[in-house]
């Protein structure tokens, strides 16, 4: 535990999603204090080291070699997070990785077990269920006020032009990258089991459109051990611009929408009882043309408390592995033509 001084966190990936985390150590600086930076792009590192005031380096094992470390957070592509958590893990350093944890489900597998070895914490971004429109709809599941859920669907219409995809030769592969569902979409999946619960089987069908080798369209059916029904629909080839991220839960006793550009705006809470935060459902609402959401700040002080001894990790590994094994199934599922069944590891 780090009790008297600030927690020393080196950023590792200096590319789109990090300046979330850059702001994130900012805005926490009673918490954190930035070390370090590394990326192997030379430009950005020497924008980015000059910017922050602090030591840089082209590679991880230069980082771990050269500074003394509490926390790294990973902002690189995700192929490379096992990788860098190994490594991080065996000089132990706890580690914040970016989403999806892993592209493939023996990665993540590994990932946590060598946290787990190396006596060290791991945290899996899933900043989205911070959004004050996703808190609250996470309170009346959890308080039952829908009773029985019926049907569950989610839709992800955005647009990533080839222009998105062609920034980097790693962007839009299997290895490194992943498709809509574990890229762009992966907090959506991260909210089928979040919200609802452990999924019993998966049938999806996916199709690429850009010049790619994943898929930028899917869907996928979606059956709920606890006899929920649901479907989620995601496509990166929305025109002109990003339309739609939202979920709608319909119940027994309740119905729920959340629109938006990304599940930003409560457009139905219609529910048998009442409860006193009904009230806070329009100051929930907020405008936002990101879709990355607000939730990393506080997704910040949930680590430092963690690793002061103060809270419970809200996404470690395991539950990062969640997402990931779900997204495996829907790709299992796509490419041979059938339902999977869920858990993997059995």
């Amino acid at each position: 535990m780090i009790k008297d001084r600030k927690i020393r966190i080196a950023v590792v990936g200096c590319g789109r999603i990090s300046k979330n985390h850059f702001g994130s150590i900012e805005s926490l600086s009673s918490e954190y204090e930035l070390v370090a930076v590394c990326d192997t792009d030379t430009s950005v590192l020497k924008a980015h080291r000059e910017k922050y005031k602090v030591p840089g380096y082209s590679s991880i094992d230069e980082l771990i070699h050269n500074e003394d470390l509490d926390l790294v957070t990973l902002c690189t592509p995700s192929g490379l997070h096992a990788t860098q958590t190994l490594k991080a893990a065996e000089a132990k350093i706890n580690v914040i990785t970016e989403k999806p944890m892993a592209t493939k489900w023996e990665d993540g597998l590994s990932m946590v077990r060598k946290c787990d070895e190396e006596g060290v914490k791991l945290f899996v971004v899933k900043q989205n269920r911070r959004n004050s429109t996703l808190q609250l709809l996470k309170r009346a599941v959890t308080d039952k006020r829908f009773g029985q859920i019926y049907m569950v669907h989610l839709n992800v219409f955005w647009t990533r032009p080839q222009e998105y995809y062609d920034r980097a030769k790693w962007s839009g592969t299997w290895d490194m990258d992943g498709g809509a569902f574990m890229n762009q979409a992966t907090h959506y999946v991260d909210l089928l089991h979040w919200l609802i619960g452990p999924v019993e089987t998966v049938h999806a069908m996916t199709s690429t459109h850009r010049d790619i080798e994943v898929e930028d369209t899917g869907v996928v059916n979606i059956r709920w051990r606890n006899g929920s029904l649901g479907s989620m629909a995601v496509t990166m080839c929305t025109y002109p611009k990003n339309l739609e991220g939202s979920i709608s839960i319909l119940g027994e006793k309740g119905t729920v929408r959340i629109g938006g550009v990304a599940v930003n705006d409560i457009q139905e809470w219609s529910f048998e009882d009442k409860r006193e935060y009904d009230s806070e459902i329009e100051g929930a609402n907020y405008q936002t043309s990101s879709v990355y959401g607000f939730g990393h700040p506080p997704y910040f002080q949930n680590v430092a408390d963690v690793l002061r001894g103060k809270a419970e990790a809200e996404t470690d590994g395991r539950e990062g592995l969640k997402s990931l094994e779900l997204l495996i199934s829907t790709y299992r599922s796509a490419r041979d033509h059938k339902e999977i069944h869920l858990p993997l590891n059995l």
